[in-house]
């Protein structure tokens, strides 16, 4: 029995949910800089990906929305980080899966 048979069907739902959140370019890259336990700050987010403000939020709300991401007030900052440190095993993976693909 694999992992995936042990879920039920709400389970099975929120995965299904959570990788439709993840699966845009600007979601991955975002994910891509949170990993191995980065916090990052929405302004900090979009500077990196050099997006517009507004752009990043509505990003990160779907994330947060869907499970993906979590978040903490420090003073005037709200710091955006992966609520499931194995989800960044997920981009890992599937950008080896792209890489592989293109040789």
């Amino acid at each position: 029995m694999t992992e995936i048979d042990k879920l039920t069907p709400e389970q099975l739902e929120r995965s299904s949910n959570m990788l439709k959140a993840i699966a845009h370019p600007m979601r991955i890259a975002i994910l891509g800089h949170l990993e191995e336990g980065k916090k990052l700050t929405v302004t900090e987010i979009h500077q990196l990906l050099d997006i517009e403000q507004s752009t990043t939020s509505h990003h990160l709300g779907i994330l947060k929305d869907k499970g993906v991401l979590a978040s903490k007030r420090d003073g005037k900052n709200t710091y955006y980080f992966l609520k499931h440190h194995s989800l960044s095993h997920v981009v890992n993976c599937v950008s080896k899966c792209c890489e592989s693909a293109n040789e």
